[in-house]
């Protein structure tokens, strides 16, 4: 079930924008343009489907500071951040504002006032959840209607408080699909930072978000697949001449990394910080199972130029297994993506405070693919 568009509205520097979602999708623009914003925004879709949308606004510095703060919104209209998400044949939206006179709640505190599943069934729209404050509709797996009343509260989505899958299948479907997206940021490669030290032996398919589990992904490649030709061979282009292992030493999983000119290999804690930052975007990108959406958010911090092109064949190879989002101010990097998918890099701009895309038309195409 992938991801096929996102709209954003209200959110930050995004007054309103509709886009359709590519298999990858490549955003570049200058500091300061609203770019990291379009990442921000899935990690909310995210946190939505954990139930910590409100706090993960919070977080951010609550209502005040992630609601559009420009001009162009009617005098009555209510002041929200929405967002929607369709994926496959599922719509997805929900609505954050600001609690009511009337609503018991803290005086700034974010609450989730709308949101919808919209199903599409032989072109046609049918709704299998529809929130409106306190009362949530739903439409059950037998075609029935449902309406309950004060059974979520203001701070929680419906996608969490109705997890019942033989129930609904459409909220249980868009909340798992949501789950498996992965947004990597900023990997942490100070000396005291997790992914330095070994991780417990343990398969895992998939890294997570802070990759404290990268010895486990890259050792479950060549313990559980035993098939790493791929996977050496493009540690050796970004690195020539070095040669990757993992594995298990009693209940621990460890990295090593053998360089030409060492007589031993290397661990995790003795090697440079644009290496340790590579492997982790290999452990991303080329992970035993990899999840339905990948969003990297400036993956060229902390490395060399040398490691950019590579970087790119290793995004594109990882393209054709899933989707991926990248956002960037690496205009060396946007090329080499060019160069290795084939499509074209999308300019993130600011016109009067407002965060936009070249290009980009109200259906959410690009003119440049229309004509």
């Amino acid at each position: 079930m992938p991801l096929t568009a996102i709209s954003i509205h209200g959110y930050r520097s995004i007054p309103n924008l509709y886009l359709q979602v590519e298999p990858c999708s490549v955003f570049v623009g200058e500091n300061g343009v609203g770019k990291s914003n379009l990442y921000k925004a899935l990690g909310l879709l995210r946190a939505a489907a954990e139930g910590t949308i409100t706090r993960a606004i919070a977080e951010e510095g609550g209502v005040e500071s992630v609601l559009w703060a420009g001009g162009g919104r009617m005098r009555r209209e209510p002041v929200r951040l929405i967002l929607k998400a369709d994926i496959d044949h599922l719509h997805y939206e929900v609505e954050i504002g600001l609690p009511s006179p009337a609503q018991a709640g803290f005086r700034i505190e974010p609450l989730i006032k709308e949101e919808r599943i919209i199903a599409t069934v032989a072109k046609r729209k049918v709704t299998m959840l529809e929130r409106m404050g306190p009362v949530v509709n739903l439409r059950n797996a037998d075609g029935a209607r449902e309406m309950h009343k004060d059974s979520v509260l203001s701070s929680e989505t419906a996608l969490v408080a109705f997890r019942d899958g033989a129930r609904y299948p459409e909220i249980e479907m868009i909340r798992q699909e949501m789950l498996d997206w992965r947004l990597y940021h900023d990997f942490r490669t100070d000396e005291s930072s997790p992914i330095r030290q070994p991780c417990h032996a343990i398969a895992t398919p998939t890294l997570s978000a802070d990759g404290h589990d990268l010895a486990a992904v890259l050792g479950t490649l060549f313990i559980i697949r035993q098939e790493t030709t791929e996977l050496q061979r493009a540690f050796a282009d970004a690195f020539p001449g070095t040669f990757l292992s993992a594995g298990d030493h009693g209940s621990w999983c460890e990295i090593a990394v053998r360089y030409p000119d060492f007589q031993r290999p290397f661990g995790a804690h003795e090697l440079s910080d644009g290496t340790l930052k590579y492997l982790c975007l290999l452990g991303a990108l080329m992970g035993y199972r990899l999840p339905s959406l990948i969003a990297l958010n400036e993956p060229e911090a902390s490395l060399h130029p040398a490691l950019l092109p590579p970087l790119a064949r290793l995004i594109a190879q990882a393209a054709q297994r899933t989707r991926i989002w990248i956002v960037t101010h690496s205009e060396a990097l946007a090329a080499a993506l060019h160069e290795e998918t084939g499509k074209k890099p999308r300019r993130v701009i600011k016109e009067d405070g407002a965060t936009n895309i070249e290009g980009l038309t109200l259906s959410g195409e690009f003119r440049d693919e229309k004509d």
